[in-house]
């Protein structure tokens, strides 16, 4: 299982300590999410911050893309050269031009869906995608409760992914703890966003690292 801890609940007033850590706590991507304040009820960060993360970070950038306008953001971030860029379903109208502009940048595209949307939405997208990510909490917050109709939604994706393009990993986000993780690998998951779990680990966030990845 790889893990991808979200900066959205570390400590912004020591942002780079924070991620650091998580990078030589074991993490495999620093998942960075961008909220517009349009799409989803909250506003994040921008490029600004999010270049200070890529400095401090030794893993690749996961940047979740919230937001209304999807290209322009894609534009904005994409000379960060992160690992991937994940931008939701429900929000593009043209998602193959999307993806193939995110391609371009030599960046690996991703798709997210929201709770309420089946994994068929994307079934023939999916060959030119590099991982779905299906979201198991309402995105714009942390810290929400686990929405467990995901476990069905990645059995379904990933017989569809088994079909159309093997290579594409699922990654689930929302509400992830050692709790659920192994429900998840069975579902055939293999990426995890943990915010709160991670960094409000009463024994730091290696050990909720170590607790997710065995």
């Amino acid at each position: 299982m790889l893990v991808a801890p979200s900066i959205l609940s570390a400590d912004f007033g020591k942002l780079a300590e924070d991620v650091k850590a998580i990078c030589e706590g074991g993490c495999d991507l620093v998942h960075v999410d961008v909220m517009d304040g349009h799409f989803v009820p909250n506003l994040t960060i921008g490029p600004v911050v999010v270049e200070a993360v890529a400095k401090a970070a030794t893993k690749p950038l996961d940047i979740h893309l919230m937001v209304e306008n999807n290209s322009f953001f894609v534009d904005l971030f994409a000379p960060l050269k992160p690992g991937y860029i994940s931008f939701h379903i429900e929000e593009e109208k043209h998602p193959h031009r999307l993806i193939q502009k995110i391609r371009s940048y030599g960046i690996r595209p991703a798709i997210t869906l929201n709770p309420h949307t089946p994994p068929e939405a994307i079934e023939f997208l999916l060959e030119d995608l590099d991982m779905v990510l299906l979201m198991s909490v309402n995105p714009g917050f942390g810290g929400q409760k686990f929405i467990s109709n995901v476990l069905e939604r990645a059995k379904r994706l990933k017989t569809l992914i088994e079909k159309r393009n093997p290579k594409c990993l699922i990654e689930v986000d929302g509400g992830v703890s050692d709790k659920n993780i192994e429900l998840l690998k069975e579902a055939g998951v293999d990426v995890v966003v943990a915010g709160s779990f991670v960094y409000k680990h009463p024994e730091g966030v290696k050990t909720a690292i170590k607790a997710l990845k065995e």
